[in-house]
């Protein structure tokens, strides 16, 4: 194998410990770098511990350590834009936005400044050159899979991207962590959003968004209860609605965005809650060649779902896509990511723009002349 200068993100946890292991072991040139996003004067913030781990495993494998100061940047093109979302009523995912603008991006141009031929990094993931491009794979552990949040990339960062972590499960990674005495092989994994650390999800934004009281309403337009704020709550959600009463449990069905109304349902499958199809926008593919449409592939329109059968045919407008299902998908939530598969290669994704509540004539017509694989 040639021997290759690889910067390593240590996030602090046995992921990218056991990343950064690998690469050693295998005799490359390894450097360990952490990632500073957000700034750690705040309670409940854990960067000062994750930054600590990271030097305590980059001491134990036996590479240099360093920082990088990525404030400023994930503030501008991170933290601004998930708050500009939640404030209009969506939920959108930052860590797939932190993977294109912040570690495929900042830290690859960083790291290439300092002669690096690549970086690495603990996503369970893989890469492959094939037919002249290079294909992002899921990686093998199907219940740690993460090229849902690397659907963005594209070859130029695919070509400098290697996840040592791609062929493993995550019980072979904490073994191997153990056995070589890393020093957080047993530390838990992180959950959530990494700059919300160990605090409220919505106390954390309420700081920055404070509240937008608004009426719940059921399907007939009947008024249920009130809501601090559509950015507080999820489609599907059905805790911390606050809605009583006889029957089965409430849900959130929907948001109404121009009168600030969130819209709830009774029963887990309501009809409401499924829908055939999409509309996305800011469609990208990993080969940067585009799709030929229709295209019979599969979905993920949140992370961990299983695959969905579909069909991507153009939307009505410019830059508009749609997705048909072979069956209709619950809790469709705009501004989340619908990522593309054909088997285990990532094609791409685009942004949900809205669900649809039928599929129109002329749009099923295209789907149907689709054989399906």
């Amino acid at each position: 194998m040639e021997k290759r200068r690889i910067v390593v993100g240590l996030s602090g946890g046995v992921d990218s410990a056991v990343a950064a292991l690998r690469l050693k072991e295998q005799g490359h040139d390894v450097v360990g770098i952490f990632m500073k996003n957000w700034e750690d004067d705040d309670e409940g913030c854990t960067a000062e511990d994750d930054h600590r781990d990271a030097r305590l495993v980059a001491d134990t494998v036996g590479i240099p350590f360093y920082t990088f100061n990525f404030v400023k940047e994930y503030w501008d093109h991170v933290f601004q834009h998930f708050l500009q979302e939640y404030g209009r009523g969506y939920t959108p995912n930052p860590d797939i936005l932190c993977n294109k603008e912040i570690k495929f991006k900042c830290f690859l141009e960083k790291a290439l400044e300092l002669d690096a031929d690549c970086i690495a990094t603990g996503h369970y993931a893989r890469v492959r050159f094939h037919d002249g491009h290079y294909q992002l794979l899921k990686g093998v552990d199907p219940n740690k899979d993460q090229s849902y949040f690397l659907y963005t990339l594209g070859q130029r960062a695919l070509s400098k991207a290697v996840f040592p972590l791609g062929e493993l499960h995550k019980t072979q990674v904490r073994e191997l962590a153990k056995s070589a005495g890393l020093p957080n092989w047993d530390r838990k994994d992180s959950t959530g959003i990494c700059f919300i650390g160990e605090r409220k999800f919505k106390d954390f934004l309420q700081g920055y968004l404070g509240t937008k009281p608004g009426d719940i309403e059921d399907p007939a337009g009947n008024v249920v209860g009130r809501h601090d704020g559509l950015m507080y709550h999820t489609i599907g959600q059905r805790q911390g609605l606050g809605i009583g009463g006889p029957g089965d449990p409430w849900y959130v069905v929907g948001k109404d965005t121009d009168r600030n109304v969130l819209l709830a349902a009774q029963g887990k499958n309501h009809p409401l809650l499924f829908a055939p199809a999409l509309s996305m926008s800011s469609l990208t593919t990993c080969s940067e060649r585009p799709l030929a449409l229709p295209h019979r592939c599969a979905a993920k329109i949140r992370y961990r779902q299983q695959d969905q059968a579909c069909t991507l045919v153009a939307g009505a407008g410019e830059g508009q896509w749609n997705l048909v299902f072979d069956e209709p998908q619950r809790a469709v939530s705009p501004k989340q990511s619908a990522v593309l598969y054909d088997g285990d290669v990532c094609l791409g994704g685009g942004i949900i723009d809205q669900p649809l509540a039928e599929v129109p004539a002329e749009l099923a017509e295209r789907v149907e002349r689709v054989p399906t694989r």
